[in-house]
């Protein structure tokens, strides 16, 4: 019996689909959003794999991976996420029944990391509010878009895993002193990535730039809000390329429209994309984008072939090595056993 691997139709780097169609005793169907919701249930119930994009905005809520849809995949074994994040992903659902939730951690790290830079240094250096002027205005003196230097500045980084280290690294290149804090990584580690370990109030307090790098889940939703903003540096730039909600929106927008915060940088949003009439997107000191920071040629085939061979490792019976709960792998990998031997 083949192992069935089912995605979405949305745009994935060709890679994909040419390296899972490579092996035996693998099938990969990808499921059509415009077709009859009675035909894709069909399909959804006969996946062991389930390949899920990443942004929660891209997948409609009866193809997320709630409670509801496990019941109706009896086979589903793993979810795959396309990305970093997982967030159309109920993880405590999928443990609850014994289903491997695997991400793409690392993927398109160099492509976060340096539009994290692009976001440090078009805030700092008011790249665009200067191309705005430019082409709008006349008779503006330049004294009136004079910037900052990166160099002597302290950034802060909440979280430093694959990207944060590669930003510690690209903000020491600009020769910035780097802080960091993260539960999930001891002191020695943190020094070893780049940084100084510092709690995040001391991080918050000390910072010229904070840049977020965790994920959103429980602890973190939320995170950033009216006491953090206000206990930032005046004049300080916020950062984020993490995932929208971990920072509270209307907050950040009125310590950016009272002046305690000089600028933001925000590739990510609470709703993706966001209104156009969003107050955030009023504001000339807020450089946005429009969660791309991961999405270049080189990330997004990168982030297709290393979840491509994660998959292929899966079916083979090796160790995944990005799995979100490890905890039921065991399982997992047993029921897989079954499976090709049925």
């Amino acid at each position: 019996m083949s192992i069935n691997i089912l995605r979405l139709d949305s745009w994935i780097d060709p890679c994909f689909d040419e390296m899972l169609g490579k092996q035996t005793g693998v099938k990969l169907s990808v499921m059509k959003l415009s077709d009859p919701d009675e035909t894709n249930w069909a399909m959804m119930a006969e996946a062991d794999i389930y390949h899920v994009p990443a942004a929660k905005d891209e997948v409609p809520l009866k193809w997320q991976v709630t409670p509801e849809l496990i019941a109706r995949c009896p086979r589903l074994k793993v979810v795959s996420s396309t990305g970093a994040g997982y967030d159309p992903v109920d993880v405590d659902a999928c443990t609850q029944a014994g289903i491997l939730v695997v991400n793409q951690a690392g993927g398109n790290a160099v492509s976060v990391s340096e539009h994290t830079l692009a976001l440090m240094l078009s805030v700092a250096c008011r790249v665009v509010e200067s191309d705005q002027v430019l082409k709008t205005k006349s008779g503006i003196p330049r004294e009136d878009l004079m910037g900052h230097e990166l160099s002597g500045k302290t950034l802060g980084l909440v979280g430093i895993g694959h990207i944060g280290t590669r930003v510690a690294r690209l903000g020491a290149a600009f020769g910035m002193r780097v802080l960091a804090c993260d539960p999930y990584v001891d002191a020695d580690t943190i020094r070893d990535r780049g940084a100084t370990p510092v709690s995040l109030e001391e991080l918050i307090a000390e910072s010229d730039f904070v840049s977020l790098h965790c994920p959103r889940n429980k602890e973190t939703t939320g995170m950033f809000g009216v006491g953090e903003f206000h206990a930032m540096k005046r004049g300080a730039i916020f950062v984020s390329t993490a995932r929208g909600g971990i920072h509270d929106e209307p907050a950040l927008y009125d310590a950016l429209a009272s002046g305690h915060l000089a600028g933001a940088g925000l590739d990510v949003w609470l709703v993706e994309p966001p209104p156009r009439d969003h107050p955030l997107l009023t504001l000339p000191n807020v450089v946005s984008t429009y969660h791309t920071a991961g999405v270049t040629h080189e990330g997004r085939r990168n982030i297709a072939a290393i979840s491509a061979q994660q998959i292929i490792d899966i079916c083979a019976g090796r160790t995944p090595p990005r799995m979100i709960n490890p905890e039921v792998h065991e399982a997992v990998a047993a029921r897989f056993q079954n499976t090709t031997t049925a």
